[in-house]
């Protein structure tokens, strides 16, 4: 018993010292050195007495490094290794590789409890592959990425890299150009276990991705963006379903000319819980029919600058379980097909639509929803014209609706949002930008909306920095930001379904990648979709504004 209370007693003693460290950030660093090396402590101690001593500030660094460092040396030997590496966790990526310099045991711990890895995948990274996946042999997330100047590695380097991460369970490939299907092949065999498999700017084709749906039974994520070797027009070769069918949750296809040669593989994904298909050539009606007669467990729908109609809208209503719906940049899609959505889909969470200033969404569509989707929550429209009496409604039958965001609107003035200010009782988070709102509109909200914690107004004329410094001192507890300069013109997307990866770089790779213009292989309504697609309009504001809300509400560690 005494044994596992001494036990107990210093598991809680090195919990106390993780934790203590945690809280001064960079002086964890230097007190971790200081643990190692006392004569990095001499050195450091010697600077410190050569500090002003009547910089308050320095006194203060003295202070707390003398009384935090030294008592911490003889502690910082004896943690165990799982507790060190939970303390690297804590670490960015530059202060991780200067850790692992300190000594052989940290080296070996920070590649030990290294999980994500980055590496810049050029043609010379081959011979060093043994080498530091002996280090990093727990790695099972990974990111290869090429600049597109360079040569990427071949399949060579993929093979290797495959045998030696068997438990790989993440691979995300940016521009590996020089990659065939035969690697993509080998590569499917040796990781059988993968999770999540995100490339874009790669050149392999059909054979390449049907042999890892094929072979990566545990397969939930896929993510294909700019794939430049599948087979253009009737030629091109089928993709799936496979084994990965059964486990895919999620698909993402983004900037491809034949996309739709990946029907089978949606069709054959009979639990698919997200569906996101973003500017990729050619009328999606039919294939958006036979998806929605086949799988019907779909839960969120993206469609960006996709050539769809009301009649691919009226197909995804019949996905009675879809909570959260995006409509950006789908000229063809009205409020005949919103309302078919509204008809259907009880559990809608989130709307968001770029209406592309087309005004053929509108008032109507709005108003079903208003009256079919009380479980509205977040609501963004983008070049949509809503008046009070859709506004209205949403306000007094949508309970819910906490985050609204209006953007580039010829009606949404004073009266609009003085409609919002005294209905939307649970609204939290409002966005505005490009609308004909002015102070006017500001001092609504100061008696209105009580559960309002952020206001963000950008590029409304009618709005001074007097109105809302007036908002500020009517509500404390409000932040209200207000942006009246230009933008730079950005896309309204919100992702593009890729891993997103904060391992290690060797060294750090900044991908600037163009965009593809995407020409449709159909007829007829295709001339609209032609003009439109084009056009980059600058509408992110919105996105990004939300993204960032989400982030800050739920912002869970990962390893």
């Amino acid at each position: 018993m005494k044994k596992q209370e001494e036990g107990s007693t210093s598991a809680r003693s090195s919990h106390r010292c993780c934790c203590f460290s945690f809280g001064f950030g960079s002086l964890l660093l230097r007190s971790l050195w200081m643990g190692q090396s006392a004569s990095t402590a001499a050195i450091s101690s010697s600077a410190l007495n050569h500090s002003d001593s009547n910089n308050p500030t320095q006194n203060l660094i003295k202070t707390r490094s003398t009384s935090l460092v030294f008592p911490m040396s003889g502690y910082i030997s004896d943690l165990p290794d799982e507790c060190l590496a939970y303390i690297f966790q804590y670490l960015g990526s530059l202060d991780r590789k200067r850790c692992s310099l300190v000594c052989s045991r940290w080296l070996y711990v920070e590649g030990q409890s290294r999980h994500r890895l980055s590496l810049k995948a050029e043609s010379d990274l081959l011979p060093l592959i043994p080498s530091l996946f002996t280090r990093f042999d727990a790695v099972t997330k990974l990111a290869l990425k090429c600049d597109r100047r360079s040569v990427s590695i071949g399949d060579d380097a993929l093979v290797l890299i495959s045998l030696r991460c068997r438990n790989l369970t993440r691979l995300k490939l940016r521009a590996c150009r020089e990659l065939t299907d035969a690697g993509m092949a080998a590569f499917a065999i040796n990781c059988k276990g993968l999770k999540k498999l995100s490339c874009g700017s790669c050149t392999f084709g059909a054979k390449g991705m049907n042999a890892v749906l094929d072979h990566c039974s545990s397969l939930e994520e896929l993510s294909v963006k700019r794939l430049r070797g599948l087979t253009d027009g009737s030629a091109a070769k089928s993709i799936g379903p496979g084994v990965a069918a059964s486990s895919l949750k999620t698909i993402c296809l983004k900037e491809l000319y034949n996309g739709q040669c990946f029907g089978p593989l949606i069709m054959g994904s009979k639990n698919l819980r997200t569906l996101k298909l973003f500017r990729c050539s050619g009328d999606w009606d039919k294939l958006l029919e036979s998806i929605a007669e086949r799988v019907t467990s779909l839960v969120e729908v993206h469609l960006e600058r996709l050539q769809v109609s009301d009649i691919g809208l009226a197909a995804i209503s019949s996905c009675s379980d879809l909570e959260i719906l995006h409509l950006v940049k789908t000229p063809e899609c009205t409020n005949t097909g919103l309302v078919s959505i509204a008809d259907h889909c009880k559990l809608l969470r989130k709307l968001h639509i770029d209406g592309w200033k087309t005004n053929r969404i509108g008032d109507e569509g709005l108003i079903a929803i208003a009256k079919r989707c009380p479980n509205i929550q977040e609501l963004v429209l983008i070049g949509v014209n809503p008046t009070s009496l859709s506004l209205s409604l949403l306000a007094a039958n949508c309970h819910n609706l906490e985050r609204l965001a209006l953007c580039g609107s010829d009606t949404f003035g004073d009266a609009e949002i003085s409609c919002i200010a005294s209905k939307c009782i649970a609204l939290k988070k409002l966005c505005i930008k490009s609308c004909p709102v002015t102070d006017h509109g500001m001092e609504a909200l100061a008696g209105g909306c009580p559960n309002l914690i952020k206001v963000k107004v950008k590029k409304c004329k009618g709005v001074t920095g007097e109105g809302v410094d007036w908002l500020r001192a009517s509500r404390g507890s409000l932040a209200v930001n207000l942006a009246t300069g230009e933008v730079d013109h950005q896309d309204a997307s919100a992702s593009d379904g890729g891993a997103q990866d904060n391992g290690l770089e060797f060294p750090p790779v900044v991908s600037h990648i163009s965009a593809v213009d995407m020409p449709s292989s159909s007829s007829g309504r295709s001339t609209l979709f032609k003009g439109r697609l084009g056009f980059l309009g600058g509408r992110n504001f919105v996105a990004c504004t939300f993204r960032r809300w989400s982030n800050s509400n739920s912002n869970p560690q990962s390893n």
